[in-house]
């Protein structure tokens, strides 16, 4: 197995990851409403989720999916009416959540449970195991898919809840916090538009 192989997924693997997308979009949201620590279970869910997602597709869930469109169809719908639901929850925070009591942000299964209905998820894995797979015996590249996203993502999420939360300084303000939870709810759905395609 060539060395180029290996960068290239994880390369690959990574700019699925950083670039934005709902679980970036909603990462940067909480972390700016609700600090870093607090959000370390929604950052492990989507780790973990993601994780199960890929080992699905690479076990045979891929192929079930793209030889039945009706199904990957159905997940769109799902993905799309969660994440309004998301978008609309965010758009109507207006306050810094600085105790328990405030509103709570998203959880470890809640998290892993939106991998499952996250467009931008279900076609990176897809892609990554259709491309990558057939570069070596299939169950060691089944593994270092998962394995690649897995770490990449770990980056990912932090780098995206620790940009929300050195933003949290400035949002303290209701007005700016309003503004800025319309923003990343506006965002959320904006990122709906290239599963309508």
């Amino acid at each position: 197995m060539a060395l180029g192989i290996i960068l290239t997924l994880i390369g690959f693997a990574f700019a699925a990851v950083i670039t934005p997308g709902p679980n970036n979009m909603m990462l940067l949201a909480s972390g700016a409403n609700f600090g870093f620590k607090r959000t370390l279970p929604h950052m492990s869910g989507v780790i973990f989720g993601s994780m199960v997602l890929q080992t699905a597709v690479g076990a045979g869930l891929g192929i079930l999916i793209t030889s039945f469109p009706p199904l990957l169809n159905a997940l769109k719908v799902a993905g799309g009416l969660y994440l309004l639901y998301l978008a609309w929850r965010l758009a109507t925070r207006n306050t810094i959540a600085k105790s328990d009591a405030a509103r709570t942000p998203m959880t470890f299964a809640q998290a892993a449970a939106f991998q499952w209905v996250n467009p931008k998820g279900w076609v990176s894995a897809l892609a990554a195991m259709a491309a990558f797979t057939s570069e070596g015996p299939y169950a060691v590249m089944a593994v270092l898919v998962v394995l690649s996203f897995a770490a990449m993502s770990t980056i990912s999420v932090s780098v995206w809840t620790g940009f929300g939360t050195a933003l949290r300084q400035y949002l303290q303000r209701p007005r700016y916090l309003r503004g800025f939870n319309l923003s990343m709810a506006t965002l959320l759905v904006l990122s709906l538009w290239p599963m309508l395609k």
